[in-house]
């Protein structure tokens, strides 16, 4: 639980937006909030791996600094025991997606990662991401775009009754009374539509009666006309970027035009991608080719909410949105954070496809591996290895400690585990004890893992070649007098 320095609160075991909305003042906790930042940015999963692994790489550093180490030797240590841990994770991948547009398969590999978000409804909500992101895969799926799947969140319901549209949706009402378009052809226009005001003031001089009555007309024959622009050009639908007139919502509702009003810029251009539409700065005649098409616009009430949605039967759609339910607010953000999460993860898959066995069976073979390794290794730098290797025990004893069993117990049995062979053992938070990861479909992508580690290492060796830290604060002592009214009890001024 967070609350910022807005007052607002969240609910979430999301690393990304607890680091976020964290006020954090030290130099240090500064770089690993940004590395944990830029894994979000470049990756959209594993920020929690960042900052726990880059605290725990520091932890053991300081024990290695009580031991008598020189800094540099553990920087060095770190840096070598950090390229051998990338080399040794290409050699523990159990598991390569083979077809991308195969709803099953994706929701597969990106079950573990919903999950930590998400436990115990993962199951409803990764075939929901699976078919959204598949549904917007391109030809190429190295082109796939992440901004392509959306999220709307409607209060009321459960997880449950969430859906997928093909296409876009908007959490409000139309304007006016026309409430369901078929095959429309949609103008967007993102300046508003409204009669222009002129730059400068002025004043009108009405003498007589007629003058007040035919005031008015001219700007009334103006807007007509545009809206018989509109209708001439074939379009049936007009989206609003801004404000909408009362004069011209009364000629768009003569003439059968439905008005829908986007205030966001980014739903607005996210809804020109979704229906093929130009967006045009002003009220004027829309060429064609500027003109987006959608096979269905239509109002849907949704709980108590009435949504506009602007839903593509065919295959035209570069857009999908999952239309999110749940009981309160903090409920639908942390759906909203787990859909973020899959995409992220699904972005990768179209990049590398291998994945690496999850609930911390990765990290144990990791640090059997590196350890023997350290061993072999002459000079002091055997010392970081090694510490570096033992770092890696605070991912399976995080799991452990989270699901209420004895860490101690739980390590052990997995190294046994590994010890035996099964390079795959990890916890079973649910049970107790060891499970095979590999074959319980608990999958982390490889990708993820690598950008974590290299990220956590860097931050860790960042801060140790820091020798001294200099803020810029208030000096102290006591505070110059005021210079503001009299400066001595006589003056009079």
């Amino acid at each position: 639980m967070v609350i910022n320095h807005l007052e607002k609160l969240f609910v979430t075991s999301d690393a990304a937006t607890i680091m976020k909305e964290l006020e954090v003042i030290h130099p240090a906790a500064k770089m690993v909030v940004l590395a944990a930042k830029q894994q979000e940015a470049e990756v959209g999963d594993g920020t929690n791996l960042v900052v726990v692994f880059a605290g725990e790489l520091m932890s053991q550093a300081e024990n290695l600094l009580r031991m008598g180490l020189p800094p540099n030797k553990i920087v060095e240590g770190y840096k070598r025991a950090g390229i051998r841990a990338l080399q040794l994770l290409e050699e523990l991948t159990v598991y390569t997606i083979k077809d991308l547009r195969n709803v099953e398969e994706v929701t597969k590999c990106m079950n573990a990662t919903v999950a930590s978000k998400q436990y115990g409804n993962q199951d409803i909500v990764c075939p929901l991401i699976a078919r959204a992101c598949v549904e917007v895969l391109p030809k190429d799926p190295v082109l796939f775009n992440v901004d392509n799947v959306r999220v709307a969140k409607v209060l009321g319901g459960g997880v449950s009754d969430s859906t997928i549209v093909k296409g876009f949706v908007i959490t409000r009402d139309t304007e006016g009374v026309i409430k369901h378009c078929n095959n429309a052809k949609i103008a967007v226009f993102s300046g508003g539509i409204d009669i222009p005001k002129p730059e400068t003031k002025g004043t009108v001089l009405i003498e007589n009666a007629e003058q007040l009555k035919n005031y008015s007309k001219t700007e009334e024959q103006l807007m007509e006309q545009a809206v018989k622009d509109v209708v001439a050009s074939g379009a049936t639908v007009v989206v609003s970027g801004s404000s909408i007139g009362e004069l011209a919502l009364h000629y768009l509702e003569r003439y059968k035009l439905m008005v829908v009003k986007v205030l966001s810029r980014f739903d607005l251009r996210r809804l020109c991608g979704a229906v093929h539409a130009t967006p045009l700065l002003q009220l004027g005649v829309p060429a064609p080719d500027k003109l987006g098409h959608c096979d269905v616009v239509t109002v849907d009430e949704i709980g108590s909410t009435k949504c506009t949605i602007f839903r593509q039967e065919g295959d035209t759609s570069r857009l999908s949105t999952i239309l999110v339910r749940g009981s309160t607010q903090n409920t639908l953000d942390d759906f909203e954070r787990a859909v973020d999460d899959g995409v992220g993860v699904f972005k990768q898959m179209t990049k590398d496809g291998r994945f690496v066995a999850g609930a911390g069976a990765c990290e144990a073979e990791l640090a059997l591996r590196l350890a023997t390794w350290g061993e072999a290794q002459p000079g002091l730098d055997q010392y970081a290895i090694k510490k570096y290797a033992e770092a890696f025990e605070i991912i399976p004893r995080t799991l452990a400690e989270n699901a209420g069993l004895s860490q101690t117990e739980s390590i052990s049995r997995i190294y046994a585990a590994h010890h035996a062979g099964t390079a795959t053992a990890g916890i079973n938070i649910e049970g107790g004890g060891v499970l095979d990861a590999a074959k319980e479909n608990i999958l982390d992508h490889l990708m993820v893992k690598r950008q974590a580690l290299a990220m956590a290492t860097y931050t860790a060796v960042t801060i140790l070649h820091v020798d001294q830290i200099i803020m810029q604060k208030q000096a102290g002592g006591p505070k110059p007098p005021s210079t503001d009214g009299p400066m001595d009890a006589g003056d009079p001024y």
